[in-house]
C-alpha cells in the first residue's frame, strides 16, 4: 500500500499571470503559499486484473480506456499502468473551492503511481506532468501555479517564462515573519462551490485576443506580485494586506462573476472591523475568502463572518510539498 499527499495553496499576489495566453507574451510572476489542506491518494495492488477506483463514485473496469474519471484515466495511461491496481482519493476540502484541489489531486496521484511503478521522480517532473495532463491533454483553461505549488509546497515565488519554463524560488522570509504572516491571515469558506473553468476561459480568450483592458489589468496584478515579494522579504508584512485590497479591486474588474453582493457585503464588514485587505482565493465566484488582519481583531472578524454564514477554516503553511506518507508495497514491476 502506498499513501501520497499533496497540499493545496493560497495565492498571495500575482494570480492569473500563470495562464499561457498571458505569460507566453509578457512573462508571469506570482507568490503563493502551500497550506495544510491536502489531497490524499492510496494505491494498492489489486488481487484481480481489473482496476478499481474510489472517489465520489466507484468504478471497476477491465480497461484503462473505460475509466470515466479523466484524470485517473490520463495519469494511468501516462505512467503505463493498465491493470491490477486499486486507487482511492480523499481530500480535506471540497472540489471547486479555489485552493487548487484538482492539481493537488493530480500531483498526489502521479506521485503514488510513480512509486507504485518503482520509478524515481522529482517535484519538478511531477509538476510538469500534472501540467501536461490538465492543460495539454485535458484542455483545461487553467494556469501552472497549482501544479507547482502542490509539488513544491512552501512560501514560493513562481516566475513563468515566455517559453513555458517555470522558475521556482522560495520566498526569502524569516521563520518569525512566516509565523506572523500565518497568524495574521484568516480564511473563510463562503459555502459556494464553483468551477473555475468558465471564469478562466473568459480571461484566457480575452488575453488571446489582446484585449487591452484585461492585459493592463494583469500587468498591474503581476506588479502587485513583485511588490508583495519585496515587502514580505523586507519584513513589512502589513503591506500584504494593502496590496491584497488593491488586487481584489482589480480582480473584480476582470469578470462580473468573480464576486456577488453577499461576498462584497462581508468584505466591507471585515474592512470596517480590522481587516486591512483580502480577496477570494482562486478564480473567484465562491470558494474561500482570505483576509489579512490587524493585531487583536481576529476573534471579532471570526464572529462577524460566522454570523454572516461563512465558515472559519484554520490553516498552517506546508513546507513539504508532495510527500509519500507510507509505502508498504512489495510489488515487483
Amino acid at each position: 500500500m502506498i499513501l501520497s499527499r499533496a497540499p493545496m495553496r493560497i495565492t498571495l499576489g500575482g494570480g492569473g499571470t500563470d495562464l499561457h495566453s498571458y505569460y507566453s507574451k509578457y512573462g508571469g510572476f506570482l507568490i503563493a503559499g502551500a497550506i495544510d489542506k491536502y489531497c490524499n491518494i492510496t494505491a494498492h495492488q489489486r488481487f484481480y486484473d481489473s482496476i478499481r477506483l474510489s472517489y465520489s463514485e466507484t468504478e471497476i473496469v477491465n480497461n484503462v480506456s473505460d475509466i470515466r474519471h479523466r484524470i485517473f484515466r490520463t495519469a494511468l495511461e501516462m505512467v503505463g499502468i493498465n491493470h491490477g491496481i486499486e486507487l482511492h482519493s480523499a481530500a480535506d476540502v471540497p472540489s471547486g473551492c479555489g485552493l487548487g484541489s484538482s492539481s493537488s489531486f493530480t500531483v498526489a496521484l502521479l506521485h503514488a503511481l510513480h512509486v507504485y511503478n518503482k520509478d524515481y521522480t522529482t517535484q519538478k517532473r511531477l509538476a510538469e506532468e500534472a501540467c501536461r495532463i490538465e492543460i495539454d491533454l485535458m484542455g483545461e483553461p487553467i494556469g501552472k501555479q497549482d501544479q507547482y505549488m502542490a509539488a513544491f509546497g512552501g512560501l514560493t515565488c513562481l516566475t513563468f517564462e515566455k517559453d513555458g519554463q517555470v522558475i521556482v524560488e522560495p520566498l526569502s522570509i524569516s521563520s518569525d515573519d512566516a509565523d506572523e504572516l500565518e497568524n495574521k491571515l484568516l480564511m473563510f469558506f463562503t459555502g459556494k462551490e464553483r468551477s473555475a473553468s468558465e471564469i478562466l476561459a473568459d480571461q484566457d480568450n480575452k488575453s488571446k485576443s489582446d484585449d487591452q483592458t484585461i492585459i493592463e489589468n494583469l500587468h498591474q496584478i503581476k506588479d502587485i506580485g513583485l511588490q508583495t515579494k519585496k515587502y514580505l522579504e523586507a519584513g513589512n508584512l502589513d503591506m500584504l494586506g494593502e496590496l491584497m485590497n488593491v488586487h481584489w479591486e482589480l480582480k473584480k474588474k476582470r469578470s462580473s462573476r468573480i464576486s456577488d453582493p453577499h461576498i462584497d457585503e462581508c468584505y466591507e464588514i471585515a474592512r470596517k472591523n480590522g481587516v486591512i485587505g483580502g480577496k477570494l482565493i482562486g478564480a473567484g465566484g465562491g470558494g474561500f475568502l482570505l483576509f489579512y488582519c490587524e493585531y487583536g481583531c481576529k476573534k471579532r472578524i471570526i464572529q462577524l463572518m460566522e454570523s454572516a454564514g461563512m465558515r472559519w477554516t484554520k490553516f498552517r503553511f506546508d513546507f513539504d510539498g508532495t510527500k509519500i506518507l507510507a509505502n508498504t508495497s512489495t510489488r515487483c514491476r
